[in-house]
């Protein structure tokens, strides 16, 4: 399948279906491609030195010419996080309102392609054609500002895109959910709708910034030394609401992070928050009381060189919690932070900070939609079929479920990878890409697969060993081999005799014709390395062996 046909509307994934991140969507009609979103994930412990990866753009990369445009929801960095990376390879314009507009263009300035990319502000409630698609930018409320979801229109049906979204009856800040044009969708007939996953195994609804807003003024007047709180920074609602809590008990609020100062500066940009209270700058909060401050701080998901963390290790330049202090994380821990999230606990409680989260308090509401949420959804919007997006495989499927539930007639559980033909129908699954993953690697971006990052994996679990075997031309050793170990156990050297002695060993073992083979050498010698290894500590090391001819 080279281009999409004139008679078919086609669905393609390659990150955010079977996880919850990474998202990119694609719909291909008469020769065309849309993307809808190109954002990051966030690596786990099993990814050595790496902390950010994104969805590998090859398929449509090779298609790019036929690739219209790269239109972003909302600002998270799991939508619009990989532009700045991958747009090189895929060259085509942006779309996206004021604000994620305005978070895109400082990525874009820091990797010196601000004057690349060309980057269209489309207006709230906006309306364009990137033909054969219509589009219409459809209100939302979420954790962040300006939330859209999409009516994608066609002459095969119109699609309607959710992004990321719930029903907040007071979002405190952005604008209420577009009931009347979720309606309106509904009654002119959608063919499909690809809708968040998230929370579907969550009963009930999210619940509202307001509760979070009144929680914590309530809480942060209980405290008598220093308050740290942090949250997603790009939750503004919440850091305008953690700022108000600080000034209503008397503290001065400090924004502590890169990121939380950055998104706010996008906000006043866009004309909100121009009533947000005085900051006191970093450099300057070391000289308050500890009961008149109060820091909002990066790193509610345990990122090492976050606010937060750098608190916790006592590294901070101008900040410090001491015993007495508290901690306050009004966030959730993403699936797969649990252990970095916990261990900050740890570090932090390790000083005598009190630490305080959502599981306690009411400190904390989801921006995603949960189960009561979905079913409003549909039936406002009545898709003849369910595509669950923005989720593990076991959300998808019980999302799928769920729509069957609310008479959906067509479901279509579609993970990374999965081509679905929307129309003509019935809807099926008609074949499958390679989806794979990229890792941002210092400056560069290497597939998660690579070489490099599986010889990382097994130096960080199995260690290292090398060894220098100085030869002559036919191949007999003129000085015992040198062996070095790295991340392997052998304090009074007897691995590295044993190591010595099998290569000793090994060299004598090979034909006159093999030790004329530098090749052959190189890979006998790695096994009798290994092989010696495993014997003494069941492990297999990544071994480098260097053969040197004199």
């Amino acid at each position: 399948m080279t281009v999409p046909a004139a008679d078919e509307l086609l669905f393609l994934a390659l990150g955010g279906a079977g996880e919850i991140g990474m998202n990119l969507n694609l719909y291909g009609h008469a020769g065309k491609w849309l993307m809808i979103d190109l954002g990051i994930g966030f690596a786990d412990d099993s990814m050595p030195g790496i902390e950010v990866v994104m969805p590998d753009p090859a398929f449509i990369e090779e298609r790019r010419d036929d690739l219209l445009g790269i239109v972003l929801t909302h600002a998270h960095e799991d939508h619009l996080g990989a532009v700045a990376d991958l747009w090189p390879r895929l060259r085509a314009p942006v779309y996206a309102t004021p604000f994620a507009a305005a978070v895109l263009k400082r990525k874009l300035q820091e990797a010196g392609l601000l004057d690349d990319v060309p980057v269209t502000e489309i207006a709230l409630r906006g309306k364009f054609d990137l033909p054969p698609f219509q589009l219409e930018l459809v209100t939302m409320t979420h954790s962040i500002l300006e939330p859209n979801a999409l009516a994608i229109r066609t002459p095969l049906g119109t699609v309607f895109h959710t992004g990321d979204w719930k029903i907040d009856p007071e979002p405190l800040l952005g604008d209420l959910t577009d009931e009347a044009m979720l309606r309106q969708i509904g009654e002119e007939g959608a063919l499909a709708m690809v809708c968040d996953s998230t929370n579907v195994f969550v009963e009930g609804e999210a619940g509202s910034e307001s509760t979070v807003r009144a929680e914590l003024e309530k809480l942060v007047k209980t405290r008598h030394c220093r308050v740290a709180v942090t949250c997603f920074a790009s939750n503004l609602a919440r850091v305008e609401s953690i700022a108000l809590a600080a000034v209503a008990a008397g503290r001065h609020p400090v924004l502590a992070g890169r990121a939380v100062q950055r998104m706010v500066e996008a906000a006043q940009e866009c004309g909100y928050l121009l009533d947000f209270p005085a900051c006191v700058p970093e450099q300057q909060a070391g000289y308050l009381p500890r009961d008149k401050v109060l820091f909002i701080c990066t790193g509610s998901q345990g990122e090492p060189r976050a606010t937060m963390a750098k608190l916790a290790r006592g590294e901070h330049r101008d900040l410090v919690l001491e015993e007495g202090d508290t901690a306050i994380f009004s966030s959730r821990i993403i699936p797969g932070n649990e252990h970095g999230v916990g261990r900050l606990h740890n570090a932090l409680m390790a000083r005598g900070v009190e630490v305080i989260t959502s599981d306690e308090l009411d400190l904390h509401v989801s921006g995603h939609p949960a189960r009561d949420e979905l079913v409003r959804m549909y039936q406002w919007v009545r898709p003849k079929i369910a595509v669950p997006v923005h989720g593990e495989l076991r959300h998808m499927m019980e999302h799928a479920t769920l729509a069957r539930g609310c008479q959906v007639p067509e479901t279509v559980v579609a993970p990374n990878g999965t081509l679905v033909r929307l129309a003509p129908g019935p809807a099926a699954i008609i074949d499958h890409v390679d989806a794979g993953r990229l890792a941002r690697d210092g400056e560069t971006l290497v597939p998660i697969d690579s070489n490099v990052l599986r010889d990382r994996r097994k130096l960080l679990w199995n260690g290292a060993a090398a060894a220098t075997l100085v030869i002559d031309r036919n191949g007999r050793a003129l000085a015992p081999p040198a062996v070095s170990l790295r991340g392997i156990e052998d304090e009074n050297g007897a691995l590295s005799e044993a190591v010595t002695a099998g290569l000793s060993e090994m060299l004598a073992d090979l034909s006159a014709s093999e030790r004329t083979d530098d090749g052959r050498i190189r890979e006998a010698a790695s096994q009798a390395v290994r092989r010696v290894v495993r014997a003494h500590l069941g492990k297999k090391p990544l071994t480098d062996v260097h053969v040197v001819r004199i």
